[in-house]
């Protein structure tokens, strides 16, 4: 394994690739990502998962498949998916949208990089037995005939780096409108000094910052009871 930071380490085979975007944080910090707390209140975010889960109808998320060239066809999949999106209030996005402005600039110093151009920003809903498998946001995995990884192929090259804000918080027995249990947030190739993967068991209010290309691979396990609701969007970005 290659160290990345003070406390995480890559898997070799990740580091090796040659990748169309190769965005990381300064090696020097203690970890490879940035989590800001309390990006928003734990009654903001209650107000948001009490309407996402009362009030607002979503739909099926989709997953993008490269066919010819850059044509990329997003359709639902839940064998690598399972979760459903929600329009917000736009109340909730300018608030939202305040608040980032407040963390643009800390954001920016941690990666070296000068923000540009945002997506629309998406609620995603886990309910129970929802997941979402191994995936780096910018790209496509590629696999051999046994189903081993071999590489990656750029599918949204404007997407360098990936916010990820938790509307609800993980607990062993989550099972509310404000809780979940199971639904970790898994690193793929970071590991641990003693060589445990990374995973993430973050608060409402938790935001984490990291790049989207397939070094930061990541999955969400298998939410076991409650209501695991995110606020995610994809940066495009200048790298210093």
């Amino acid at each position: 394994m290659q160290q990345i930071s003070n406390n995480v380490f890559c898997d070799d085979f990740i580091a090796s690739l040659k990748l169309e975007t190769r965005l990381m944080a300064n090696p020097y910090y203690d970890y490879p990502y940035l989590i800001i707390k309390d990006f928003f209140s734990k009654s903001t975010c209650d107000d948001i998962s009490n309407y996402a889960y009362n009030t607002s109808e979503g739909e099926k998320a989709k997953v993008k498949t490269r066919l010819l060239g850059s044509i990329v066809d997003p359709s639902v999949n839940e064998r690598i998916r399972k979760t459903v999106i929600h329009k917000l209030l736009d109340l909730h996005v300018r608030m939202y949208e305040e608040n980032f402005k407040t963390f643009q600039a800390e954001i920016e110093r941690f990666f070296s990089v000068a923000l540009t151009t945002s997506t629309t920003l998406q609620a995603l809903e886990y309910t129970k037995g929802s997941f979402y498998i191994k995936h780096s946001d910018d790209s496509n995995e590629l696999v051999d005939e046994s189903g081993q990884t071999v590489g990656f192929v750029q599918v949204a090259p404007l997407r360098k780096l990936t916010t990820v804000l938790f509307a609800t918080s993980h607990e062993k027995c989550g099972s509310d409108a404000h809780s979940f249990s199971g639904g970790e947030l898994i690193f793929n190739y970071l590991f641990d000094a003693d060589g445990k993967q990374i995973k993430l068991y973050p608060q409402a209010g938790d935001m984490i910052v990291f790049p989207s290309n397939p070094i930061y691979s990541h999955e969400v396990l298998h939410v076991e009871n409650g209501y695991r609701l995110t606020l995610v969007q994809w940066h495009n970005a200048i790298i210093g």
